[in-house]
């Protein structure tokens, strides 16, 4: 006869109780994380409203006294600063549509076609993703100088392409293998074509997942640094990223003015997560399952 052997719990502590104690470790475990991962924007929120010289006080304030926009008025007033944000948002939205355009493309002869090294352009594809940026640049460099493109808006457009596409692809195709194939079917049937089934079917109820690979492939380009700075020459065709290491002078930097341009380089993007979030998340979400 089997012998039931008495519970391990801590004596006195209920079925009820151990739920509560996990719900509560559970809540104090996301605070904690939630206050890791904000303290430093509430703290670059801070700085942006202080003066230059506030900010090296001692002990340093995360409320200031003497409160100031002076920051982001010398980022706003000025024509410098502003083209970095007017460059960053052509560069950004130009990558974001044709990483769209040809990733749909891509996506759909992946997930409804077989044809010839199929899975040895997608092992190229998957690839290029464990590929180091850093890597490439001198090569990108070379390239772009030898095709005419250096310290222009399609150097930069085509070079964010590189790194954006490849995830793209992969979500999409992925997106795409979730649809059944006999939507396809059916607008054959009706005497349509694929490219009919593309556009008039698969596009419109893929509509999640484009906006998920949209917005990341936006937040990509937006923040890319490295190439940036290594294709561009004037400040003239230079982007927020590179806009904000510029304000670091030879014998003194502008924190706040740094902190101020952040805060509005990081604006455009948060408003389109908060826009689309919930498309944005069922996007990410849906291709991991295939009907």
């Amino acid at each position: 006869m089997a012998t039931v052997m008495p519970d391990k719990a801590a004596p006195g502590m209920t079925p009820r109780t151990r739920r509560i104690l996990m719900k509560t470790a559970l809540f104090l475990g996301l605070a904690l994380g939630a206050i890791f991962a904000g303290a430093p924007v509430l703290w670059m929120l801070s700085t942006s409203f202080k003066s230059n010289g506030e900010v090296f006080e001692n002990p340093p304030k995360l409320i200031t006294e003497n409160f100031s926009l002076d920051a982001y008025t010398a980022i706003l007033t000025n024509g410098a600063q502003l083209r970095f944000f007017l460059n960053s948002y052509i560069v950004a939205i130009a990558v974001t549509v044709l990483t769209l355009l040809v990733a749909l493309l891509a996506a759909y002869a992946f997930s409804r076609f077989t044809f010839p090294f199929s899975k040895t352009i997608n092992a190229v594809i998957v690839s290029v993703q464990a590929v180091p940026p850093i890597t490439l640049v001198i090569p990108y460099f070379g390239l772009v100088v030898g095709l005419g493109l250096y310290n222009t808006y399609p150097g930069l457009i085509l070079t964010h392409m590189v790194f954006t596409l490849p995830y793209a692809i992969i979500m999409l195709t992925a997106y795409f293998n979730t649809l059944p194939k006999e939507l396809d079917e059916s607008v054959k049937v009706d005497g349509g074509s694929s490219w009919t089934a593309l556009w008039r079917i698969l596009v419109p109820i893929s509509v999640p997942g484009m906006i998920a690979v949209g917005v990341y492939t936006f937040m990509i380009s937006w923040n890319e640094y490295l190439f940036a700075l290594s294709l561009t020459r004037t400040d003239d065709m230079r982007t927020v990223p590179i806009g904000i290491q510029l304000l670091m002078g030879q014998h003194s930097y502008e924190w706040n003015q740094m902190m101020a341009m952040s805060i509005l380089g990081s604006i455009p993007v948060l408003i389109l997560f908060l826009v689309f979030q919930r498309r944005f998340i069922g996007g990410l979400t849906s291709g991991a399952v295939k009907a």
